[in-house]
């Protein structure tokens, strides 16, 4: 060893000598401030899963069934380690205030998966899109003019047409089973779309394109509730090992063919030198308003088909699949489908059919919706958040990043909040003020805080609406081989009826004439 080195290793020691005091200090300070910040703050409890994948080997298909297993064991706030992604489970209210009122602009982001990505452009949609500027903007264009109740109250004529053609189909097929799903699919679509670009489906076309489009809107949500491994491994995301995003581009082509083909149907009025005052539907209104330039930050072509695509999938499917459990557990219960036809009689008359205008002196009918809601909320997980920085939430720390599941389906059927929980029971919601704003924690199916569901207005109308001109309109039955209707759900990021519903109608109204006007 030379004299240099036998130098520094002196000096280095000497030091050591002179330093190990305050050395000590600061590790056993350090020591103490770790241990202190374990206790106030660690990681929620939850299953060690196995290595490297940790908990995705034992995921459930229906994960709002499997998450609420794992919180009897686990508490109302756990971890699961998915690959290299860190998700947390809530299931209190308590906690759904924290992440959702207390800490909402934290949350306010989401994490992204793979096929929401692949579904709308890279997610430059109202619900992925980060929150700040840009979301602000998209959300407020899309509240303001198309499901304001100003907007929806200037387009009701759309939806007593669709309601009214509904009706007229299904007199045709008095006596023979209707898929209600299916036809209420369709007449929530010929709503939207007449509202985005004045399109509608009429006569024969009727059952071939609901079934149709209803195919790909429903593997759409499908595949946005499907665990993908390449949300877990980021490395893995570009060989889409299970093919995830390439059906949802599949999916996805179908409605951007239809598009494309308006926008570029309007653009070349526009150049012929069509007027713009003749279209009032919301494509109108987001082309003038690209042109325009007045969007802060401004719209794009992209940010329009996106909108579109939300508007689509996001009102279609959600709306139709309530009316369809409502159906369900209306036709299993004869004294409520008896109790509901009566307010619709004294309100409405055999001799009348439902308005809107009748909706609002229906307390019934709206404890049906909302009892409807509770039992089978339209996102029994809501989307998941995901935290723009560490936080605190029950006492655990959550890192950034991670997925944030809460689990309003479970919470809607906690025992200890409600009476006989998983009783179809509509009168609980006639004497208590349950709304949907998201206020209260027991009870919030359309979510809470900036990202709560911007289409309240319009699926509130839209499922009242529909279920009062069934059940005015119509006794049904369930055919003949069939003791009740099977309320299994279907799990997905929109929950859905696992066997769809089949009814038979028989007219009840006074004159036939009724069901042509």
């Amino acid at each position: 060893m030379t004299p240099i080195s036998t130098n520094f290793l002196q000096t280095l020691g000497n030091s050591f000598i002179w330093f190990s005091p305050a050395f000590i200090l600061f590790w056993c300070s350090w020591m103490f401030v770790k241990s202190k910040t374990a206790r106030t703050s660690p990681s929620p409890p939850g299953p060690r899963g196995i290595p490297l994948l940790g908990s995705i080997p034992f995921l459930d298909p229906d994960l709002h069934t499997y998450f609420a297993d794992m919180a009897r064991t686990y508490g109302p706030i756990f971890k699961l380690r998915l690959g290299l992604k860190v998700g947390i489970v809530i299931t209190s209210p308590d906690l759904a205030r924290e992440v959702l009122k207390d800490h909402d602009i934290t949350f306010a982001n989401r994490d992204v998966p793979a096929t929401g990505r692949a579904a709308t452009y890279g997610g430059s949609d109202i619900v992925w899109t980060p929150y700040g500027a840009e979301w602000r903007m998209l959300r407020k264009v899309c509240v303001i003019k198309m499901l304001s109740n100003t907007t929806l109250d200037s387009v009701y004529t759309l939806r007593r047409r669709e309601v009214r053609e509904t009706t007229r189909y299904i007199y045709s097929r008095a006596g023979s089973e209707i898929n209600i799903g299916e036809q209420m699919f369709l007449t929530v679509w010929n709503v939207i779309t007449s509202m985005l670009w004045g399109g509608t489906v009429e006569g024969k076309e009727r059952e071939e394109v609901s079934g149709e489009f209803r195919e790909v809107v429903s593997e759409m949500t499908g595949l946005l509730g499907q665990p993908n491994v390449s949300d877990f491994f980021s490395g893995l995301g570009r060989f889409d090992l299970q093919g995830l995003e390439k059906r949802m581009y599949g999916c996805a082509k179908q409605f951007d063919g239809i598009f494309e083909m308006l926008i570029n149907q309007r653009l070349r009025i526009e150049r012929e030198g069509g007027s713009k005052a003749d279209d009032k539907d919301f494509l109108q209104f987001l082309l003038r308003l690209k042109d325009d330039g007045d969007a802060k930050p401004p719209l794009s072509t992209t940010h329009i088909k996106a909108l579109l695509m939300d508007m689509i999938v996001g009102g279609t499917e959600t709306s139709s699949n309530t009316v369809e459990f409502a159906m369900a557990e209306i036709i299993n219960k004869p004294e409520i489908l008896r109790k509901a036809q009566q307010e619709l009689d004294t309100v409405v008359g055999r001799e009348n059919t439902v308005e809107e205008s009748h909706i609002h002196n229906l307390p019934y009918l709206l404890a049906i919706m909302k009892e409807t809601l509770r039992l089978h909320p339209t996102l029994p997980l809501l989307v998941p958040h995901s935290p723009s920085q560490t936080c605190t939430v029950g006492g655990y720390t959550i890192p950034t990043g991670s997925r944030v599941f809460v689990n309003v389906w479970a919470i809607q059927r906690d025992p200890s909040i409600w009476e006989n929980p998983l009783e179809f029971k509509p009168e609980r919601f006639l004497n208590e003020k349950w709304d949907f704003s998201g206020k209260d924690f027991n009870y919030f199916p359309f979510g809470s805080g900036r990202r709560i569901c911007a289409g309240i207005a319009m699926a509130e109308r839209m499922v009242l609406y529909s279920l009062a001109t069934l059940l005015h309109s119509f006794d049904w039955k369930l055919p003949d081989e069939q003791q009740s209707a099977d309320l299994t759900e279907k799990f997905g990021i929109v929950m859905k009826l696992k066997t769809p519903l089949a009814l038979i109608p028989t007219p009840r109204l006074s004159v036939d004439p009724l069901y042509q006007q």
